[in-house]
């Protein structure tokens, strides 16, 4: 069957807050541009994870009016607290001695996803576009430009072959196409590649992201309350630290990040943030509650020192695709949509000036260095190499030095240069890590985790986990880690099985949560991760 093509003069690729905002400000710039968003999520927010706390810092500058028009931030934030957690013990710690990024007056926690949806909203009543369920495949590249995008085809089996409900994937033609595909995206991966945009940056450094929504009884709640934690349980293993967010209707929000440069291949993430809901500091606000939510998604959180170039002939990458978010605050959403804001302003400029599509959108970096967003970035430079470097305690007097006294602008610039998956100890080294079975009150298991998540993929279909040699699972990352995938992967996609005397490495690619981890993670860098059917994944409902 033939392919259907449409022309637009610029697709969006990925309808989260950056892809959105970008649309919108493009119509608000040029009411006359046609502009298209598609969206692999079944619909607008289902793939949509994160904490969060927002500031409105972006949305201000996008649509002043965003009260009146009902956004959804109805919680702001009324206090912080902070915590250095020991296995047995917790202290508070003295808000003068917090780096003053990771206080939160003024922010409000909000769901994402449902952002995302009013976004989304305010993006058609302007004329754009929007195509939830179409999964942006592959790119159109000619002569070196990107033209383009290609959805991925619909109904083909497991075994490669067309099935009675085949459709092709539709070419989307564009004058310039912009990616804001969230963390490691499977077209931003590529174009990095392809165009070697990350030639003067740092290795980009990622983390994994949990999240669980729990309902609480209403003596327990405290609506704006927010909960910051560092040290247990990755006080020995592994750095990274966790979250409880107190939002609205006696919801918690709860959730541990965790950086994918530690080296035990015992480590399991989804167990260490199980482990974590057990702390005394955490469990008080979630016993006798209700877990209604599960999710986990890949962060990327280098920074500026590891920003790719982001502009390429015939778009830009955008967002958590390029690595805007600011660890210093553990915040990507205002940023990622301010990122969208000055890209739309780029493109709207170039084709204003008669210019027909297919440039280097050079111009982006003019603005981007002239921004808050730049200013941002540059002051937070230090703050991850600092706590890689030299720990939570040292790197932390590190940061409160560097954001207090010095506004981010102490001269000198720290570097992390080790790459995640690199390091990684065999198992005859690595220290044995037993965790406790799962309760089912506070604790719970991978399976009945994804249930929560609402995922769903259609198993005649092929995987979209795509492994480059077979044989490496089993004769490198057994042999010499005991297949970490086994544990990093928070959705039970990858088992190592025994069947009639062979051990087989088996991929459970329905249980997929597109969290990315796999991608990054892997030690043999033998794992990429594609698109499957649009719609397919999870469905977050409030995430």
């Amino acid at each position: 069957m033939e392919r259907e093509s449409m022309e637009f003069d610029v697709v969006v690729v990925g309808a989260g807050p950056c892809g959105l905002a970008s649309a919108i400000r493009l119509k608000q710039l040029n009411d006359e541009l046609n502009v298209c968003v598609v969206e692999k999520g079944a619909e607008v927010g289902a793939h949509i994870l994160s904490g969060a706390v927002f500031e409105p810092r972006a949305l201000d500058e996008l649509m002043p009016d965003w009260r009146d028009k009902g956004a959804p931030l109805t919680t702001e934030v009324t206090g912080d607290d902070i915590y250095l957690l020991k296995a047995d013990s917790a202290r508070q710690l003295p808000g003068a001695l917090v780096p003053k990024t990771m206080h939160n007056q003024g922010n409000y926690i909000i769901s994402v996803g449902n952002l995302c949806r009013w976004l989304a909203e305010q993006a058609e009543a302007v004329g754009v576009e929007i195509y939830p369920g179409f999964a942006a495949a592959e790119l159109i590249i000619e002569d070196e430009v990107v033209k383009g995008i290609l959805t991925g085809d619909m109904g083909v089996g497991a075994d490669g072959q067309p099935k009675d409900s085949y459709m092709p994937g539709m070419e989307l033609r564009a004058r310039y196409t912009l990616l804001s595909e969230g963390c490691r995206g499977h077209l931003g991966k590529q174009v990095i590649a392809r165009y070697h945009l990350d030639a003067d940056a740092d290795p980009q450094h990622y983390g994994i992201g949990f999240k669980e929504i729990w309902r609480v009884p209403a003596e327990q709640h405290q609506p704006g309350k927010v909960v910051h934690t560092a040290g247990w349980p990755l006080d020995g293993e592994g750095s990274g630290g966790g979250y409880l967010y107190h939002a609205d209707n006696n919801e918690v929000w709860v959730g541990l990040i965790i950086d994918l440069n530690y080296t035990n291949p015992h480590l399991s993430p989804f167990e260490e943030f199980q482990r974590y809901k057990t702390h005394p500091v955490i469990a008080q606000y979630l016993q006798g509650g209700e877990r209604t939510s599960y999710g986990a998604r890949a962060i990327t959180k280098g920074g500026l020192n590891a920003l790719p170039k982001q502009h390429f002939p015939g778009g830009l990458l955008l967002g958590c695709d390029a690595g805007t978010l600011n660890f210093s605050k553990i915040k990507g959403t205002h940023t990622a949509m301010k990122s969208g804001m000055l890209a739309a302003d780029t493109v709207a400029a170039a084709l204003d000036s008669g210019d027909q599509g297919g440039g280097d959108l050079a111009g982006y970096a003019t603005r981007f260095e002239a921004s808050w967003l730049y200013e941002e970035l540059y002051a937070a430079r230090n703050f991850g190499p600092a706590l890689h470097k030299y720990g939570a305690l040292m790197g932390g007097a590190f940061n409160y030095l560097d954001q207090n006294w010095f506004g981010g602008k102490l001269p000198l610039t720290l570097h992390d240069t080790k790459v995640d998956h690199l390091g990684m100890e065999s198992v005859a080294q690595a220290r044995i890590i037993d965790y406790p079975k799962p309760d089912g009150k506070l604790s719970f298991d991978r399976l009945s985790s994804v249930y929560l998540s609402n995922t769903f993929h259609e198993e005649d279909q092929p995987c979209h986990l795509k492994l480059t040699d077979d044989s490496i699972p089993i004769r490198v990352n057994l042999a010499q880690f005991d297949e970490p995938a086994q544990r990093y992967c928070p959705a039970g996609v990858y088992e190592v099985v025994e069947e009639q005397g062979q051990t087989r490495f088996v991929i459970n690619g329905q249980n997929c949560i597109h969290c990315k981890t796999c991608d990054i993670k892997d030690p043999s860098q033998n794992i990429t991760w594609v698109v499957p059917e649009g719609g397919s994944g999870p469905n977050y409902p409030n995430m």
